[in-house]
């Protein structure tokens, strides 16, 4: 089970964006790197198609999923994650910093 997933609220800890915060679009575990929703924003010259107007466009760039941390859900701040096992047999991801659990 992956400790950042596709849907987290995460708080980028290093780089250009550093303290913001975003909602992950998409996650490559192999090549250990995220997409972040305005996150890591970089410019692309576009070529024209029939569905796309030419010119340059901004869009997020993957960034290293070791600058990444899960926000807390109670109070917002970058918080690592655990696993525990629930009653039922499940495997849940939980907040260290309040014990919350992550929903995802």
């Amino acid at each position: 089970m992956q400790k950042i997933r596709k849907g987290d609220k995460v708080v980028v800890l290093a780089g250009k964006d550093k303290g913001r915060t975003g909602e992950v679009l998409s996650v490559a575990p192999k090549e250990e790197k995220a997409v972040v929703r305005g996150i890591n924003m970089v410019k692309r010259h576009q070529r024209q198609t029939q569905t796309q107007e030419a010119g340059i466009i901004s869009k997020e760039a993957p960034i290293q999923l070791s600058n990444l941390a899960v926000a807390d859900p109670k109070d917002g701040k970058p918080t690592r994650v655990g696993f525990r096992i629930e009653q039922d047999g499940k495997k849940v991801r939980v907040a260290k910093r309040s014990g919350e659990l992550i929903d995802g």
